[in-house]
């Protein structure tokens, strides 16, 4: 579903607000109100929303989960509720684990192996099987890895890396562990937002009085440390500047 830039979600006195602390915090009343508020949005621009491809994912970590949520309806039609989704090519859970994500990406890995086994029997040099890999292997088991990877499973982990120790095996030539390339994009994407003043995320890389390393993020849980903003900090401070 797409949301327009000018679209502002407005805290009103009778609602908190919609995002405290990282955590959700309004009534769902207030949430279908402003649902109803995109709906109208659209219908007065000329835009129709397709309900049938809405899907509806709630993450709710509270011990104490409160009212029951009903289905969001948009023009009289149900939001289907569902406990995983697929945004961008990554498998999105309600749990934030990201099991169903991995096992998509080394199935459709394991499939592109077949090709370079095949390049591999026609005799093509090593450089092109290994740019092969990178084009069709490497680009699908890292898609979007910087979102996922610091909070897979050892098991999720271990089955990337079979996929490349395979490609390794066919290739004959040494290949970066996907732990490698993780690393790699996290201080690039560091990187880059810290060259973007305008970028959203630059105030949370806040250099010490002694201009040589970053402050780290307070984090409570263990899934916020191994998210991306946290590890992109440990890893500037561990580089040497």
């Amino acid at each position: 579903m797409w949301v327009p830039r000018n679209l502002k979600l407005e805290t009103r006195s009778t609602a908190m607000p919609l995002m405290w602390m990282g955590v959700c915090v309004s009534p769902f009343s207030f949430l279908k109100a402003e649902v109803q508020h995109l709906a109208v949005w659209c219908a007065d621009n000329n835009l129709l929303l397709n309900t049938s491809k809405t899907k509806e994912l709630i993450v709710d970590f509270r011990k104490e989960k409160g009212e029951t949520h009903t289905p969001i309806h948009i023009n009289g039609m149900a939001v289907e509720r569902v406990s995983s989704f697929k945004f961008l090519g990554t498998h999105i859970s309600e749990t934030l684990t990201w099991t169903i994500n991995t096992s998509s990406l080394v199935k459709k890995a394991n499939q592109r192996l077949f090709f370079l086994r095949t390049l591999k029997k026609n005799h093509l040099s090593a450089d092109i099987l290994c740019n092969f890999y990178r084009c069709a292997i490497e680009s699908i088991l890292t898609n979007c890895i910087t979102a996922w990877y610091g909070n897979c499973t050892v098991a999720d982990r271990k089955s990337l890396q079979r996929v490349v120790k395979a490609a390794q095996h066919i290739t004959r030539t040494p290949l970066p562990t996907i732990e490698v390339v993780q690393k790699k994009r996290c201080l690039n994407r560091a990187r880059s937002i810290l060259r973007d003043l305008s970028h959203p995320a630059y105030r949370l890389f806040q250099l010490l009085p002694s201009g040589r390393r970053y402050r780290c993020l307070q984090t409570k849980t263990s899934r916020f440390r191994n998210s991306f903003f946290p590890t992109a900090v440990s890893l500037l401070n561990s580089v040497p500047r």
